[in-house]
């Protein structure tokens, strides 16, 4: 392994790979849903062929041949000489698995692991072509027109163009596709075709052009400048042989192309690739010329893509070799950045509130206009500064969303069952560490809706659903808060069922259960313990998953509530904020403490006459808008000595909301609302129960922040 290679190089091989090898997952699932998508096809032989390149530059052999063998697979598929089906995909879909590991392996600088002899051998089986016909290859390659031929797209594998070369030089001078071609073209002088003859490693410009028109159509390529200035050409650049490829460039008295030139001819003959991807199809093409007697014109073309694919710095040196025509070369606009720095910025960010915070406090007491306009600025500065920083730390949620359809496609697959999934507003962009956050619970809530909520096929035929049920997952902002949802046209949920469980379980006696809503009963599903399934399976079962989903959303300041109707389906609803960083609480004050309820769980607020409470189940409750609330007086748990006070007349009342449940908070005092910046507890006060953590008023004093899941759970 070549670990011991430029860092630079090995990150952006990390930094490039990763990013395909993200994107395969998703197009590999697509595939199965649409085997003849010839583009689906190229982007995938692509990705494998990009990884392949830069792990070779690397030395990583056995990435290298698991890639190897997987874009032969794809190339056997393109060409149109094997069909896509499950068993074909479940081989590949292994091989990425492998890949992916090894790419891990890779970013961790360990020894890689090879994939199994066993998956080699079956990808190179189905890279055999499915029937045992042969193939008249060097018939379709020579034809006049080879791009109207709508079976392969004017696409030639690597074999039909060594022959294409082979036939220049192998000493059939008569053999008409070559000769006839070029026949039109500037002969070379005796000279040359002796030069050529004897080395039997290079070919003319002319005699590249005219292969060219052979693959491409008569004129493609060959422009009239190009033939003017051929001959001047060829003897300063005899091992350019790309810049006779790409005339125009010739035009202007230079032997190279322009990148975009050299994309094109690579596009051309290898399928569209676009961007770097169509360079590195270049790049690792010296396989098969190994194995050519003379595909010597072929070297060119990896020496001028190969930095290209690990690393993108190179690629400005190749420019600057002709200054004439890229005179003004486009800027980088990206920079990596490490997320320790950006994580740092935001703390000082958060620094910068408060200090605002306190100012604007001491503002509101001065006369001085001065003073308030120059806090006034200081405000809009600051909001600025904090919407910019926090922009950089959002990433788009297909993040997380990209792993689901293999998900879905493995485990429908395993329970024998039809699913698609659907993807609305995976561009949504949230804080990054909220979409790192997010992947697990989101993982169980789809497994979920596959295994409980879709019904079998023959279940859904019966019910007069099609076979193949449907799950979505959406995303979108609302204000400063993600919504996302998972919804399935399932079975959906009992509300009787799941109040029978609730007493079996001894969640609930069974005239509290007799009480409850369907929506109270439908939140069951997330008590530790409870299941509906009667086995358990590797998949669900034990009463695990739902409470984890649950145990993070809150500890993320979200909430999660579910809609489900009997045979039609289910929808879960999770709301979290936008960031994690800085939150807009409520300050409240119980006796001469201050405390911040986050703004997420606020419902609203009223004052209230504490002598008209009644007591339900021993529970103090109060009704409002014909809606009963349990009360509690959290000064009691939270303020010391506070339990043997005797309790006003009259109080301040804010409803807060956890998923579907809604309780009352007795307060003092209502301060009002203010965007905190929250501060871990210390040693000596971490775990306390309902305490998220600490922060500054704009008072200067120190506020600890409410957890309210955590405070009703320990307390109430």
């Amino acid at each position: 392994m070549a670990f011991d290679a430029d860092e630079e190089i090995l990150q952006d091989f990390v930094v490039e790979a990763g990013e395909i090898l993200e994107k395969l997952s998703e197009q590999l699932v697509d595939l199965e849903q649409n085997p003849d998508d010839s583009d689906l096809l190229n982007a995938i032989f692509r990705g494998f062929h990009t990884v392949k390149g830069g792990a070779g530059f690397l030395q990583l052999e056995a990435l290298v041949n698991c890639c190897h063998s997987a874009e032969n697979v794809f190339d056997t598929l393109r060409n149109h000489k094997r069909k896509v089906d499950s068993e074909l995909m479940d081989v590949v879909l292994e091989a990425l698995d492998h890949v992916n590991a090894m790419f891990d392996q890779v970013r961790n600088r360990e020894e890689l692991t090879p994939a199994p002899d066993s998956l080699i051998v079956s990808l190179d089986a189905l890279a055999e072509p499915a029937s045992e016909s042969p193939v008249a290859q060097p018939a379709a390659p020579v034809s006049a027109e080879p791009v109207a031929d709508g079976d392969d797209g004017g696409y030639i594998t690597d074999d039909e163009f060594e022959q294409l070369l082979d036939a220049l030089h192998d000493g059939a001078p008569g053999a008409g596709p070559a000769q006839t071609e070029s026949s039109s073209e500037p002969a070379p002088t005796g000279a040359d075709q002796g030069a050529d003859a004897g080395a039997g490693d290079d070919i003319t410009d002319d005699e590249f052009e005219a292969l060219l028109d052979q693959l491409h159509g008569k004129g493609q390529f060959a422009g009239a400048p190009a033939s003017e200035d051929a001959a001047g050409s060829s003897a300063s650049a005899p091992e350019s042989v790309p810049a006779s490829a790409g005339q125009p460039a010739q035009a202007g008295g230079d032997d190279l192309i322009t990148d975009d030139e050299f994309e094109k001819l690579l596009d051309e003959l290898h399928g569209k690739g676009g961007g770097p991807t169509g360079a590195d199809t270049a790049k690792a093409e010296p396989e098969p010329a190994a194995s050519a007697p003379a595909p010597e014109p072929k070297q060119p073309e990896p020496k001028k893509a190969e930095p290209a694919t690990p690393a993108p710095e190179p690629k400005p040196a190749a420019k600057s070799a002709a200054p004439a025509r890229d005179a003004a070369p486009a800027a980088e606009t990206t920079v990596r950045v490490d997320t320790k720095r950006l994580d740092d910025i935001m703390n000082m960010v958060g620094e910068l509130v408060l200090v605002r915070n306190r100012l604007q406090r001491l503002g509101a007491d001065s006369e001085d206009e001065h003073m308030h306009k120059a806090v006034s600025n200081l405000d809009v500065v600051t909001t600025d500064l904090q919407a910019a920083v926090m922009q950089t730390r959002m990433q788009p949620i297909k993040k997380v969303f990209g792993r689901f359809p293999r998900v879905v496609r493995d485990l429908a697959r395993s329970l024998k069952k039809e699913v698609n999934l659907v993807m609305h507003g995976e561009e949504t962009d949230l804080d990054k560490n909220l979409v790192e956050a997010l992947s697990d619970p989101l993982v169980h809530l789809v497994r979920n809706s596959v295994d409980h909520g879709i019904e079998a096929p023959e279940v859904r035929e019966k019910a007069g659903k099609p076979r193949q049920g449907t799950v979505t997952l959406s995303a979108e902002q609302e204000g400063d808060h993600i919504l996302l949802a998972i919804e399935d046209d399932g079975a959906g949920m009992d509300p009787e069922v799941l109040r029978r469980k609730a007493v079996e379980k001894g969640i609930y006696e069974q005239d509290a259960a007799d009480r409850l809503t369907d929506n109270e009963c439908f939140n069951l599903i997330f008590a530790a313990g409870f299941s509906t399934k009667e086995q358990i399976s590797d998949v669900s079962g034990r009463g695990v998953g739902m409470d984890v989903v649950k145990t993070k959303i809150g500890q993320l300041n979200g909430q999660i509530s579910i809609v489900s109707e009997l045979g039609k389906g289910s929808r879960i609803i999770i709301k979290v904020p936008l960031t994690l960083a800085i939150m807009p609480t409520l300050m409240i004050m119980l006796g001469e403490q201050s405390f911040a309820l986050p703004l997420v769980n606020v419902v609203e607020i009223f004052h209230l006459d504490l002598t008209k409470t009644n007591i339900v189940d021993g529970r103090e409750c109060i009704v409002v808008r014909d809606k009963v609330f349990p009360l509690f007086h959290i000064k009691r748990w939270l303020v010391k000595g506070a339990a043997g006070n005797a309790e006003p007349e009259n109080a301040h009342v804010v409803i807060v909301a956890m998923g579907t449940k809604q309780v009352g908070f007795v307060v003092d005092q209502l301060v009002g609302q203010e965007e905190v910046v929250i501060k871990p507890l210390g040693r000596a006060l971490q775990g306390t129960p309902g305490m998220a953590g600490a922060t500054i008023t704009g008072d200067g004093r120190i506020a600890l922040i409410i957890d309210v899941p955590s405070l009703l759970q320990h307390y109430s």
